[in-house]
């Protein structure tokens, strides 16, 4: 497929670009402006978003030896969002982090994280090979993995976002990879006969 060639690390700084643009041309209102999550301002979107600078360090740190044993994005939201998983166990802990981050950064500032720190951490750590295994809540699981994480999250949001502000869409190449990762969730006969108005059984949504 056309996202394959292009790295999910190259994919993850256009994506962080393509925010970082979208707010510096935000009005000082429009920072304020609710999404459609509820209890999610614009300002809070970012903020959760938003590269933390720590993101280095401790992606250094948790690289551990072998080989991991969780290897792609869908596998990390499997986990994550099965029943009793992390997604809904600390649900409520993200939004109260993403408004505290929110109430205490200029636009400014978070701005800078997009335009500067993300594509910061992703040079830093190109050197690191896509298999390289890092501990995580999920499990041992591939730096591959958490940059298509990190490529998923900030699409979702940038619809988000172009939800409550308008814009221009994400990057095609960003939405093939998210369409292919969330659709990848899913047992495959399930999503096949759904998708094809065989069953009414509920696969959607596949995260919380």
């Amino acid at each position: 497929m056309g996202h394959q060639n292009t790295s999910r690390a190259d994919l993850l700084v256009e994506l962080w670009h393509s925010w970082a643009e979208r707010g510096a041309a935000l009005e000082p209102g429009e920072w304020d402006r609710a999404t459609r999550l509820p209890g999610w301002s614009v300002r809070a979107l970012y903020a959760h978003v938003a590269p933390d600078p720590a993101m280095l360090a401790v992606l250094r740190e948790a690289v551990v030896a072998g080989p991991a044993t969780v290897t792609s994005g869908s596998e990390i939201l499997r986990i994550f969002n099965r029943p009793g998983g992390v997604a809904h166990a600390v649900a409520d802990q993200v939004a109260t982090q993403a408004q505290e981050t929110a109430g205490s950064m200029t636009p400014e500032a978070l701005v800078s994280r997009f335009a500067e720190t993300g594509p910061a951490v992703v040079a830093e750590l190109a050197a690191l090979p896509p298999d390289t295994a890092v501990a995580h809540p999920a499990g041992t699981v591939t730096l591959g993995a958490l940059r298509e994480i990190a490529v998923m999250e900030a699409t979702v949001h940038l619809l988000d976002l172009i939800d409550a502000v308008g814009g221009p869409p994400p990057p095609a190449a960003a939405l093939r990879a998210t369409r292919d990762m969330l659709a990848d969730v899913v047992d495959p006969t399930a999503f096949i006969e759904a998708a094809a108005g065989r069953t009414k059984e509920a696969v959607l949504p596949v995260m919380r």
